[in-house]
């Protein structure tokens, strides 16, 4: 490239050696930004360079003067500041729906909007390697194909598996395609789901999208809107514990007072918690009663009780007498 084109990448140059290589501990100086475009083989005065450092200020970049042991210039204000991007890198490495290795490749990219000295401290709270994840590498993309699906307002096809003990898929419906009407994606324990409409059914399914591969857009436009309108979304997650299907009903239960906090984590803070007496307040709430539901009534012991219906109270003694006997060495 001849020199005076690259005299016009000047201000580019400088605006990225800035961002990379200076915070507020780290303030570069004018005989560095010189010894940076000399590198490129650009010719620099250091005049120049305050009228060019003023530019960047005028077009937006946060450049500020450090005055004191150390005389230079930094990138004050970012469009991230460090305190975010360790809680993006956190979401990021706990979320098992990520594989690992498309964990490291995006906790690079973030490490790429901080100076590289805040990249060193991202660095160090990566924890990935021992970690839950996902073992189906396409999941990042499956979750933009089916917003485009969404956006468009298209059906789509796809294949929907199960792993054996042998850690091998197992394709449901003999490995038959899905197609569905997508609507929403959403986030459940830890897990990302797609919330669509089945013609076949007429009804809302959920489905893991880390299960879902080969998935495509169809040309034919979506069905179900007028089923999915009446999905209150707020609602759905309170209500299906684990993604299980199932019918909701109402389910009175009564808990032990210090467990206020565990109810409102999981319902709402507008869930209505009920004096029953000094030591135990009951709850209505709307639960879609499957073996989930059951496992975190459970995980609560004697501190916690489901008052009605009577069928549903059935069915969790029928669980606890199932999982005793499973423990009775007779």
């Amino acid at each position: 490239m001849a020199r005076s084109q690259k005299q016009k990448l000047k201000l580019l140059y400088l605006m990225q050696y800035l961002t990379q290589h200076s915070d507020e501990a780290h303030p570069v100086g004018i005989a560095q930004m010189v010894e940076m475009l000399a590198a490129h083989g650009i010719l620099a005065e250091r005049k120049s360079l305050y009228g060019d450092l003023e530019a960047l200020r005028e077009f937006g970049l946060d450049i500020v003067q450090a005055r004191g042991k150390t005389v230079g210039y930094y990138v004050g204000t970012r469009e991230f500041e460090l305190p975010e991007l360790k809680l993006l890198v956190d979401s990021v490495q706990s979320s098992k729906f990520i594989t690992q290795r498309k964990t490291l490749a995006l906790i690079r990219k973030i490490e790429s909007l901080a100076s590289v000295h805040d990249a060193v401290l991202l660095q160090r709270q990566v924890y990935v390697r021992n970690r839950v994840k996902s073992m189906n590498e396409s999941v990042y993309y499956n979750v933009d194909e089916i917003s485009s699906a969404i956006t468009a307002d298209k059906k789509i096809r796809f294949l929907y598996f199960e792993y054996t003990v042998k850690k091998e898929r197992r394709y449901r419906r003999d490995g038959a395609f899905y197609e569905l009407s997508p609507y929403a994606l959403m986030w459940d324990d830890e897990n990302y789901y797609m919330l669509a409409y089945d013609a076949e059914t007429e009804q809302i399914r959920h489905y893991r999208v880390d299960k879902m591969t080969q998935i495509s857009t169809l040309e034919s436009f979506r069905d179900g809107r007028e089923a999915f309108k009446k999905v209150d979304m707020s609602a759905y997650t309170k209500k299906v514990f684990g993604m299980f299907a199932g019918e909701a009903e109402t389910v009175r239960l009564r808990f032990s007072n210090h467990l206020a906090g565990a109810v409102i984590d999981r319902f709402g803070r507008d869930v209505m918690l009920i004096r029953e007496d000094d030591e135990h307040f009951s709850v209505s709430i709307e639960a879609v009663v499957s073996p989930q539901f059951y496992a975190w009534v459970f995980g609560f012991g004697t501190e916690a009780e489901i008052l009605s219906p009577a069928h549903v109270r059935d069915g969790m003694a029928d669980v606890a007498a199932s999982v005793l006997k499973a423990y009775r060495k007779d």
